[in-house]
């Protein structure tokens, strides 16, 4: 989704409020003062000279994945630390982080010869934790989100007498980000119409914002967040701080479920416009970078380019000059499998059909017929009965249009053809099963759970059912995640239904029942 949250005031217009004025005068100080470049680089604000040809727009990435820990987090860590009084430091210093501003606070303690201690999620990637142990950093693992940790952080700090280190909601912090600003407007004195920044807690785009709008009001700062994870998108349109109660894992830089004080007054009062996208544009616009780079940026470090395109293509706009701050590489191995799985429908070029077809011999070649020259990436099917047949098809497209276009084709020939492109359930998990019908699933009812990638977390599930409920299906595929998703069909009597949703909610586990989904109807039951 791309669109203005609220009508915001001309782009050419400086903010009127006097208060804001000075909160402004105060931040671009902070930002010139900042000491940052102890530890952190001036990162190049590179041409991505394929995807700009691609969107008709001139778009530059602000490389803030080439930085040292490969992340823009260090800037605020260090500017912060750098500003203790010499006892603070003496006792160390203690923060919470999902990984990125952990190895910002570990390079900078190194920088300063002083402790850190790092409160991470158990979900953090190993790579994170790896990296903030090399530099010296007390690893403790907590929670299964930011703000699990946070907590946990904060009673080790009233415990251990240490200093704490904000992610994001401190002026310090605040300032030593919005250098990154500084820096683009240096290397590039030319037109820019916007700048895309991600969101997690808010301080990177409440440093950029403050210092673009002291110094260029008239370039758009347009936020980002996932789906899943858009916690100020909400904040700002109530007009106070909301709390999530689930926040999505895959753009786990981004995954904070409680926006700052300070950076959502910021980013209320400053920031022009935002965009939501989902896990398959963010991973489509990983691979566009790859592209264009030959690197390899983490979910939230390609934020801003899955905004980019997403914005060019709501808008309608050419001609114009975007930067996208790339603000993190911290990526697991492993995870580029999904990444690869899900690139090509995010980027618009596969589209996955459920397609009823009479059970007759020719019948499949009659289906190829139909398709034409197009490429069928996927193709799963398994007799449902002597006149149908049920097929799970997957083919290329150049655009999201052609799908359409197919559906329109196949119906026309008397086939039902259902678009499952934009299905979590098809895409998932039901692609990878075709074929398990069960005549014996009486009273089944069918959830998506996402697990945490962690000895007893199938136990802790397994031992909170009652002895009379039975799972009549389990489905688990291993996508290079630091969390699982699971696909779960649990036989309940009705009489035990609100029993049932009793254990739902012990469990603590983000859920999704499909049990009405059609998918589940055509493949599985």
């Amino acid at each position: 989704m791309a669109g203005q949250v609220r009508k915001r005031r001309s782009p050419s217009t400086p903010p009127q409020s006097p208060a804001l004025i000075t909160a402004g005068n105060s931040y671009l100080q902070r930002i010139l003062n900042a000491k940052v470049y102890d530890v952190a680089i001036e990162t190049p604000l590179d041409a991505a000279r394929n995807l700009s040809r691609r969107v008709g727009n001139k778009v530059y990435l602000k490389r803030e994945d080439q930085q040292p820990v490969f992340s823009f987090k260090l800037r605020g860590a260090y500017n912060k630390m750098a500003h203790l009084a010499p006892e603070q430091l003496k006792r160390g210093v203690i923060c919470a982080s999902a990984g990125n501003h952990a190895q910002g606070v570990a390079l900078s303690a190194r920088k300063l010869g002083c402790r850190a201690v790092i409160v991470m999620p158990t979900t953090t990637p190993s790579v994170k934790i790896n990296a903030v142990q090399a530099l010296g950093g007390e690893v403790v693992l907590h929670g299964d989100s930011f703000s699990d940790a946070y907590l946990h952080a904060l009673e080790l700090e009233k415990a251990q007498g240490l200093c704490f280190v904000h992610p994001f909601d401190d002026p310090d912090v605040i300032a030593g980000q919005g250098t990154i600003a500084m820096e683009i407007l240096r290397q590039h004195e030319g037109r820019i119409d916007a700048i895309f920044v991600a969101i997690g807690g808010g301080g990177l785009i409440s440093g950029v914002a403050a210092y673009i709008k002291a110094v260029r009001p008239d370039i758009k700062v347009i936020g980002v967040q996932t789906r899943d994870s858009d916690a100020m998108v909400r904040s700002v349109r109530a007009g106070k701080r909301v709390q999530l109660s689930d926040v999505g894992l895959f753009s786990d830089g981004t995954a904070v479920k409680l926006v700052g004080e300070e950076t959502f007054r910021i980013t209320r009062e400053l920031v022009d416009d935002f965009v939501v996208v989902d896990t398959d544009a963010v991973c489509a616009a990983i691979k566009d970078v790859f592209e264009d780079t030959r690197s390899i940026l983490e979910p939230a470090g390609a934020l801003g380019v899955a905004a980019v395109k997403q914005y060019c293509a709501a808008q309608g706009v050419k001609g114009q000059t975007f930067v996208a701050i790339t603000c993190g590489a911290n990526m697991n191995f492993d995870r580029l499998r999904f990444v690869a799985e899900r690139a090509e429908v995010g980027e618009q070029r596969e589209a996955v059909f459920a397609v009823t077809i009479p059970e007759e011999r020719g019948s499949f070649k009659r289906f190829c017929e139909l398709l034409g020259p197009r490429n069928v990436t996927e193709f799963n099917y398994r007799i449902s009965d002597s006149q149908q047949a049920h097929v799970f098809v997957g083919v290329s497209t150049q655009r999201r249009e052609e799908a359409q276009k197919v559906i329109r084709q196949l119906s026309r020939q008397g086939y039902e053809t259902v678009d499952l492109t934009d299905d979590e359930l098809a895409k998932q998990h039901v692609r990878h099963m075709v074929g398990g019908r069960s005549e014996l699933a009486e009273n089944e009812r069918l959830f998506r759970f996402i697990f945490p990638e962690r000895p007893g977390a199938l136990m802790k599930f397994l031992s909170s059912m009652h002895p009379d409920w039975n799972i009549s299906l389990f489905h688990y595929r291993n996508q290079g995640a630091d969390y699982g998703r699971i696909l779960v069909g649990i036989q309940v009597p009705r009489r035990d239904n609100a029993a049932f949703k009793r254990f739902l909610d012990s469990l603590n586990y983000p859920f999704v029942e499909e049990t009405d989904n059609p998918v589940y109807r055509l493949f599985l039951r």
